[in-house]
């Protein structure tokens, strides 16, 4: 083989080699971008995963609770449902307390939180809420023979409310001198103490009073005074306003439907009252 042909041999063998080893790294890239590629927002992760997490309440009747058989039954469970069959994916239910609920969401444990959670600009630091889906206000409950009218009227009263919750916070800014905050993990436990005669009076929702006045009708618990109107929301991780919008979506549609009504119906014994705009 003359020289000048060996190096032109040498040289077309030597550019085919080439294009051959990019070929083959382009063709590796391309896969690796391809198993790479993921959801850019999370209502797509959801829809993307087939399933939605929604943390949910499993001490707080109606809003959510274990039946006698251990099944969790409530509005937000109903609310659940009516979110998960909307977005077309399966639900898993993840039971939470009043502590835990927005820790859960912020650490990936669950992509919703549908727990009776109240709106405050402290909990916005932290996550995102949608529009109310559910009535509710905290106030200070008592039985008939507990003269109390004001915040004032606390002091020499024991008190029991569950641990931050937006009414251990309302009640530690307006509680006297003198009065004895009863601080317990979970609404069972705050409703046990008062119940048991552990504490004078109870500070919690309207729905759990309601519960209350059920299980010991004897109690006659009447409210005092109401702290604050809280309507409940859906709480969101921050930086996903697809997800947030969607949901936002849901629950004008649910209410204009007449779906949230008859939730409040079954579970508040009352129509659904009016929910402020947020």
């Amino acid at each position: 083989m003359r020289s000048g042909h060996a190096f032109k041999y040498f040289q077309a063998l030597l550019l085919g080699i080439l294009i051959g080893l990019l070929c083959v790294r382009a063709g590796t890239a391309k896969a690796q971008d391809s198993s790479a590629v993921q959801p850019a927002n999370g209502l797509d992760r959801i829809i993307a995963a087939g399933i939605v997490r929604i943390a949910v309440p499993n001490d707080l009747a109606p809003f959510g609770s274990a039946d006698a058989k251990g099944k969790l039954e409530g509005y937000d469970i109903d609310v659940a449902r009516l979110l998960a069959e909307d977005l077309g994916v399966k639900l898993d239910l993840i039971p939470v307390i009043s502590v835990n609920r927005i820790p859960f969401l912020m650490g990936g444990n669950v992509d919703l939180v549908i727990a009776n959670l109240g709106v405050s600009p402290e909990r916005a630091k932290a996550i995102a809420f949608s529009a109310p889906y559910a009535p509710f206000f905290s106030g200070v409950f008592g039985s008939p023979n507990v003269n109390v009218k004001s915040p004032a009227d606390l002091q020499g009263k024991k008190i029991a409310v569950t641990r931050n919750t937006l009414e251990d916070r309302e009640l530690s800014r307006l509680v006297p001198k003198g009065a004895e905050i009863m601080r317990l993990e979970d609404s069972n436990a705050t409703m046990l103490a008062f119940l048991s005669g552990q504490a004078d009076l109870i500070v919690t929702g309207n729905s759990v009073a309601a519960v209350m006045a059920k299980k010991d009708p004897e109690k006659k618990v009447e409210n005092k005074f109401t702290l604050r109107e809280s309507p409940a929301s859906i709480g969101v991780r921050q930086g996903d306003p697809e997800l947030l919008r969607w949901v936002n979506a849901f629950i004008y549609y649910r209410k204009l439907s007449g779906d949230f009504d008859q939730l409040s119906r079954k579970w508040f014994g009352e129509p659904l009252r009016p929910l402020p705009p947020f």
